[in-house]
């Protein structure tokens, strides 16, 4: 039985490099609505590729939204418009016969734009390499096991290191915080024993780097979560919060001890 396609135009954001002006240029496609949106994103490179014309360039590896590195903003929405799915697990089915879809990288000044559709996001790397780690023995996993953790306890932490660390949170944002991200990384282990040792530390060096990368601040517009294709919760940020202020605490008495 034959499956009636979609008829969609697309303007795509082309840019040739970080330095050069880019624009949206318009494709038409016939579509499947079966197809999942980087599959029709490869049906318009495989006629690119046909006539000899540079394909478009965009990130994926997984296509099953576990990654993280297919995000891109999709009629003004960083993921499509879907909640709580990455750009990979959008469908065609989504939209109507017809539609005018508009597809650009994420935005930020963090996120410079390579080429394309393709954003540098090695900013959340620097981040993860400051803090982003327990670095204390905390011996094997018989070890870990005989550890008691509230279930409660248990589930925030594994809540937030279900964070893929796409960006949406920052293309989300007006002011490009990356707070959502760097708060499921710090909680992850500030909810469990072993991240105890380092917790206020890590907090400080994060948000130092976070800060220093040029992301910008929080103003509780609740945009990073409802983008979130995770679902990370804004109470993270508050746990953050929290934390370095007891950190900047920790750090006055302890220069006061000195000076006694």
């Amino acid at each position: 039985m034959n499956v009636k396609k979609l008829n969609l135009k697309l303007k795509i954001w082309r840019q040739k490099n970080r330095n050069s002006d880019g624009s949206f240029i318009n494709y038409n496609v016939q579509v499947s609505p079966d197809a999942s949106f980087l599959e029709m994103l490869d049906e318009i490179n495989n006629g690119l590729e046909a006539t000899d014309q540079e394909a478009i360039h965009f990130e994926s590896d997984c296509r099953e939204g576990i990654c993280g590195t297919c995000g891109l903003v999709i009629n003004g929405r960083p993921h499509g418009p879907l909640s709580k799915i990455a750009t990979c697990q959008l469908h065609m089915r989504n939209f109507n016969d017809g539609e005018t879809i508009w597809v650009e990288p994420f935005r930020a000044k963090a996120f410079p734009v390579i080429k394309d559709l393709i954003v540098d996001r090695s900013g959340f790397d620097q981040i993860l390499q400051t803090g982003g780690y327990v670095s204390v023995n905390t011996g094997g996993t018989p070890d870990a096991n005989l550890i008691p953790i509230a279930k409660d306890t248990a589930s925030l932490s594994m809540d937030a290191a279900s964070c893929i660390g796409c960006g949406a949170c920052v293309a989300a944002c007006k002011n490009a915080s990356a707070m959502l991200f760097v708060s499921a990384k710090i909680s992850q282990y500030a909810l469990l024993p072993q991240g105890q040792p380092e917790r206020y530390r890590r907090v400080e060096r994060m948000v130092k780097v976070m800060d220093d990368l040029g992301f910008g601040s929080c103003t509780n517009t609740y945009a990073c979560e409802a983008e979130c294709p995770k679902g990370i919760s804004i109470t993270n940020i508050a746990r953050m919060n929290r934390d370095f202020i007891v950190s900047r605490i920790k750090k006055q008495d302890a220069e006061s001890d000195v000076i006694k």
